[in-house]
């Protein structure tokens, strides 16, 4: 890709207020501060796993609830993905795949299109709830105003998982693996469009 790939977005609300700097095409160069220390953890896992250079600085009413801060991180990378794609000329556009966590005590499937159509599927069941305060719950909002934001197609299916935390692991980095499949160019469709519609997102 001769253009660079990035994209800088600030989102300020009553809520959270949100500084994000996105490089699709990095060497994992990140640093991430939400005040939500696992959520951060996972933020990184995305960042080092797609080979993004990220940097985020989010606030928020994290005193009443994680939920705001979480789901609006999430529009606004996906926002930010949206950007740095620009045409989305010569990407790969889909992304799918299989990783497991320490012996297969969790293990996630995704599959992605970045063809400019949100779609959004998510099965994860645990009998566990929470990773210390942090409802899990609020996972599947991050995903869902990600992929709308980001205008892509995502689908995530926990297999089997043990340990809670290796689960929501495993999800992040296998999104993060699909991502950097889907965002890689092909060098023989540089200048084209990955669909045979001749346009995205219709």
């Amino acid at each position: 890709m001769e253009n660079p790939r990035t994209a800088h977005i600030e989102r300020n609300t009553k809520e959270t207020k949100i500084d994000l700097s996105l490089n699709i095409d990095g060497q994992a160069d990140y640093e991430i501060s939400t005040g939500v220390p696992f959520f951060d953890h996972m933020l990184d896992l995305l960042a080092k796993h797609a080979l993004f250079d990220l940097k985020i600085k989010a606030t928020g009413d994290i005193d009443v609830d994680y939920h705001h801060l979480v789901e609006d991180v999430g529009i606004v990378l996906g926002e930010a993905l949206n950007k740095a794609l620009g045409d989305r000329k010569g990407i790969n556009r889909y992304g799918f795949w299989v990783l497991p966590m320490d012996e297969a005590q969790a293990q996630a499937e995704v599959c992605l299109d970045l063809g400019g159509r949100p779609f959004f599927v998510y099965k994860m069941e645990h009998d566990q709830k929470y990773i210390r305060d942090f409802d899990v719950i609020i996972i599947k909002h991050f995903w869902r105003s990600f992929c709308d934001s980001a205008k892509m197609n995502l689908h995530i299916e926990l297999k089997f998982g043990e340990d809670l935390h290796h689960c929501i692991e495993a999800i992040f980095k296998a999104v993060a693996r699909a991502l950097r499949v889907a965002c890689d160019s092909d060098p023989r469709a540089l200048d084209l469009l990955p669909s045979s519609k001749g346009r995205i997102g219709a």
